[in-house]
């Protein structure tokens, strides 16, 4: 089968198409035929090794975190999932393999693709809707009706998607964008826009005399800032600030489990303490894959209360455009890889 494969850990350049051996099936499992796969911030950063000093790789590796398809095949005791249905669903993140003609997936991370939308355009959903949904719920930063929320870079994937889920929450969303993804960001529901081109977050509170309950920052530039906005005992939750404890030891690698737990505390050290003085709450987290929590953001686009935003879609062989357009932070919505 063919497989876009990470040959080292670097830039652009180490990633190549190849034929590979098909994964094997076991039980629990379904084999699925790619229609789609989404791209993401993080994997770039997988391809750079971001993340080597707990997850090492052993190369070639196929890339990718999240496919859309059709059910090949099923393994033992796998009953919710037949051969021929459109299914959607986030890989793990140590094994990935997305960016292959066929993977195998947990069947307990799987779910119906949504029947109101593309096939192609359903693979833009699992990263970033379980990243929006787990931020946002009870895990996190427990969202509640008429609280403040502000997200930091929200014209992405992520942010487009939680701008949806905040406002389906009850909450007032403040959004930081550009001037050019206003459009954009409204119509996703966010009551107000910050255009960090012309003015900071601190400007635009010392001018509404309104601080935030809440914040989900996608883009980690000036932590100390969004914990000097928020009231105390507010909560700031980041997917690019230094790793807090106990996000990273779930993902490393058994015998790294240790080592990230230092790291995590290390890294950290300050930003912890710097929201410890300002009476704000911070952590760092990474989504992790969820079968019913995936079956409920389908049920929300079924039902039109959802939309996945698609910025671009490649074929397979047009995978270096797609990078540098993921990677060229212009994208609105999300890039997909198509098969």
């Amino acid at each position: 089968m063919r497989a876009l494969v990470y040959e080292s850990y670097g830039g652009p350049e180490v990633t190549s198409l190849r034929t590979v051996k098909k994964p094997e099936l076991g039980a629990g499992k379904v084999l699925i035929r790619t229609r789609a796969a989404g791209l993401n911030p993080v994997d770039a950063m997988q391809r750079e090794g971001t993340f080597k000093m707990i997850d090492p790789y052993e190369f070639p590796k196929i890339g990718g975190n999240e496919v859309s398809g059709i059910v090949e095949a099923v393994g033992p005791g796998v009953h919710a999932f037949a051969p021929g249905d459109q299914v959607i669903a986030k890989v793990d993140v140590n094994k990935l393999g997305a960016f292959a003609e066929l993977v195998v997936v947990p069947a307990r991370w799987t779910a119906k693709a949504p029947e109101s939308i593309e096939l192609v355009d359903a693979a833009g959903l699992p990263l970033v809707g379980l990243t929006a949904q787990q931020a946002l719920g009870p895990e996190h930063l427990d969202l509640q009706p008429n609280e403040r929320l502000l997200i930091t870079g929200a014209s992405g994937g992520v942010g487009l998607i939680a701008i949806q889920l905040a406002k389906l929450a009850g909450a007032h969303v403040t959004v930081t964008a550009s001037k050019e993804s206003e459009e954009l960001v409204r119509r996703m529901g966010a009551d107000e826009l910050i255009d960090y081109k012309s003015q900071s977050v601190t400007e635009a509170v010392e001018n509404s005399g309104k601080r935030f309950d809440k914040v989900f920052d996608l883009v980690g530039d000036d932590l100390p800032e969004l914990f000097s906005v928020v009231r105390k005992g507010g909560e700031v939750v980041s997917l690019v600030g230094p790793p807090t404890p106990g996000s990273l030891t779930e993902v490393a690698q058994p015998n790294r489990t240790l080592l990230a737990a230092i790291a995590e505390r290390v890294f950290s050290f300050k930003a912890r303490g710097q929201a410890a003085k300002t009476g704000v709450k911070f952590e760092f987290f990474l989504m992790h894959p969820d079968g019913p929590g995936l079956t409920e953001l389908v049920r929300l686009i079924d039902e039109g209360e959802l939309e996945v935003i698609v910025d671009s879609r490649y074929p397979l062989e047009e995978y270096a455009d797609a990078f540098e357009r993921l990677e060229s932070r212009r994208s609105k919505g999300k890039v997909l890889l198509e098969f």
